[in-house]
């Protein structure tokens, strides 16, 4: 499936410290099986102009969504990290990011995953179709 396509939106979320590199970022996608399976990435709006991320989304032709720092808090399906800062609920990113890019149905089919070098994190969510994205526009988040 890819970005255009119609069916359920998968959606990768991920979590990173500064200095992630591509590598770190496409090794979770590859470890993940979801390779060409994507509608998405996601992120926190405060990480997602990050090179390293953008330079993944280009290489995937896939949409990034910047997710609302509201939005990551909001969510209620993202295991406990109480190691991460207060602006994401102390909570995965990865897994936030994820819920919160597929929508209010979504649903966890990756948890978490950490990569070899503890950089990044991903987890994958599965959502309802996006008329958006089957479009190849940006969704827009609501705060939820």
């Amino acid at each position: 499936m890819t970005s255009a396509s119609l069916g359920p939106l998968r959606v990768a979320g991920f979590g990173f410290r500064q200095g992630v590199t591509l590598g770190s970022l496409r090794g979770l996608i590859k470890a993940s099986g979801q390779d060409g399976h994507l509608s998405a990435i996601a992120t926190a709006a405060d990480k997602a102009q990050t090179p390293a991320f953008q330079d993944l989304a280009r290489s995937l032709g896939l949409p990034v969504i910047a997710v609302p720092l509201s939005a990551i808090c909001a969510q209620t399906g993202a295991a406990p990290a109480p190691h991460l800062p207060a602006r994401y609920g102390h909570k995965s990113l990865a897994e936030a990011a994820a819920l919160a890019a597929s929508g209010p149905q979504s649903r966890l089919l990756q948890r978490r995953t950490i990569s070899a070098d503890a950089l990044a994190t991903l987890a994958i969510a599965i959502g309802q179709e996006n008329s958006k994205l089957a479009k190849g526009q940006s969704p827009r988040i609501e705060n939820q």
